[in-house]
């Protein structure tokens, strides 16, 4: 294969946006694996997979709790031509949640009440977590983190993601079976 077709090719198999500490991750940045998902809380297939690196996640830290050699990076991912409308308000609640310390525990929320996605209820998951109302409410309302947001899309969009799951493992696109057994394996050999 010719380097240009090469090139060509490569920006809808390769990760362009590298993780950072602008990122919302579990682990070290410099982990031996880093997989990197875009997603939103509306879509179904993205709390399957959410589900499924939990359990990739359980079964690393139990196999060498010591090793801190899983990373996770979650990126939002709203197709314009979406059909979730809640996703891009579940987005924002999460960062007005990120921007009070509370990215992960607001993540875990929203994808285990994904059907219950409506304003009343973000409210009701941000008062669970004892965020200060007001400026969670105020972030909503001047969409503090719409461009926080966007700019997670363009990445997506720049390594050439189109729709939501979309996962990366050590910055390679992951295109295999969305299962745990295809996953594991695919994790161990990037670790190799």
């Amino acid at each position: 294969m010719s380097n240009d077709l090469m090139n060509q090719n490569s920006p809808f198999n390769q990760l362009l946006i590298l993780p950072s500490q602008q990122d919302h991750y579990q682990g070290v940045l410099n982990a031996s694996i880093v997989l990197v998902e875009y997603g939103n809380y509306q879509c179904p297939q993205c709390k399957e997979v959410h589900q499924l690196i939990q359990e990739v996640q359980q079964h690393f830290s139990s196999e060498s709790p010591e090793e801190n050699w899983l990373c996770v990076v979650f990126r939002h991912f709203i197709d314009e031509h979406s059909a979730y409308p809640q996703a891009q308000k579940a987005a924002e609640v999460a960062e007005a949640a990120a921007a009070q310390g509370q990215f992960w525990q607001m993540h875990e929320m929203l994808f285990t009440h994904q059907e219950a996605l409506d304003n009343g209820y973000l409210v009701e998951y941000a008062n669970h977590l004892g965020l200060d109302i007001c400026r969670f409410l105020q972030d909503l309302s001047k969409q503090v983190h719409a461009n926080r947001i966007n700019q997670d899309i363009e990445g997506g969009l720049e390594s050439g993601v189109t729709a939501a799951p979309a996962l990366f493992i050590n910055g390679i696109r992951y295109r295999d079976r969305w299962n745990t057994e295809q996953l594991m394996a695919a994790i161990t050999t990037a670790s190799h």
